[in-house]
């Protein structure tokens, strides 16, 4: 497998060295959001960023995404550095974000429009998206006709239509009721194993993170650093009350406590 002079593999998606983003660099409103970041991210892993409130999850998804530029370190996928957005590496948000005045199957086609795929080809991926996550019936439908797992569905099925080697999900299920969060990480770990993607989930959720994880990347308050990676190695399909899962549960929520009263202290000293 082929490596650089500093170790890592270039056929490694995501690869992170001394990484940090400061915001509004260079005024009196700078803040630092992440610091020194080391992380190498396998084809084909799932991999959950877990931290408290403001530590740079998101923003580090931002980066890898291309969204935004990094400060100070480096940020490469599979041995190039990440200058800008690419269809390799799609992010999807907590919201949604689907056109109303498009079908469902106009929405999942749009990033390939852009691209100047003609319609036949556009609606053929689409079809095969929606097919992916089980919504091929509704290809005709406005999105202000569906549920909010199924527009979650949508988006899923508007990056997948891009073909990314890398999926970036910021909260995708935050807004969602607990037992259609439940259906909806079941349909997400499908949806990984078939796509053959890797996948970079950011959530607050520590019972989300046991059940989806290869590994879970515990950040620091901010400014956002890596405290501890932790391997999930938990037989899939993962049974929530089982005592492998709960003893995950509580080690996770030892290693975020120290973090989250930081956060909260820091958040309150700020308004004060």
């Amino acid at each position: 497998m082929a490596s650089d002079a500093k170790g890592f593999s270039k056929k490694d998606p995501v690869v992170c060295r001394g990484l940090g983003k400061t915001w509004a660099a260079g005024t009196s409103r700078a803040h630092e959001a992440l610091k020194g970041i080391d992380l190498d991210v396998k084809p084909g892993e799932f991999v959950v960023l877990l931290g408290p409130s403001g530590c740079g999850k998101s923003t580090l998804l931002y980066l890898i995404a291309g969204l935004e530029d990094v400060t100070t370190g480096e940020l490469n996928h599979f041995g190039e550095p990440v200058t800008g957005p690419s269809p390799d590496r799609s992010l999807i948000f907590q919201e949604t974000s689907l056109f109303p005045w498009l079908t469902v199957w106009e929405n999942v086609a749009f990033g390939l429009s852009i691209r100047g795929a003609s319609h036949a080809e556009r609606k053929e991926a689409a079809v095969q998206a929606l097919r992916e996550v089980g919504l091929t019936a509704a290809m005709n439908k406005r999105p202000d006709e569906l549920s909010g797992g199924m527009r979650q569905r949508v988006a899923v099925a508007r990056a997948l239509a891009m073909r990314p080697k890398v999926l970036l999900m910021d909260e995708p299920f935050a807004a969602l009721d607990v037992q259609t969060r439940q259906k909806m990480q079941d349909f997400l770990l499908d949806v990984w194993r078939d796509s053959g993607a890797t996948v970079l989930f950011v959530t607050h959720h520590i019972d989300e993170a046991v059940a989806l994880s290869d590994r879970v990347v515990v950040f620091t308050s901010r400014p956002g650093r890596i405290k501890t990676i932790v391997t999930n190695d938990l037989p899939r399909p993962r049974d929530p009350f089982a005592p492998e899962s709960e003893a995950m549960r509580r080690h996770l929520t030892a290693q975020l406590r120290d973090e989250v009263d930081r956060a909260f202290a820091e958040q309150e000293s700020f308004g004060a």
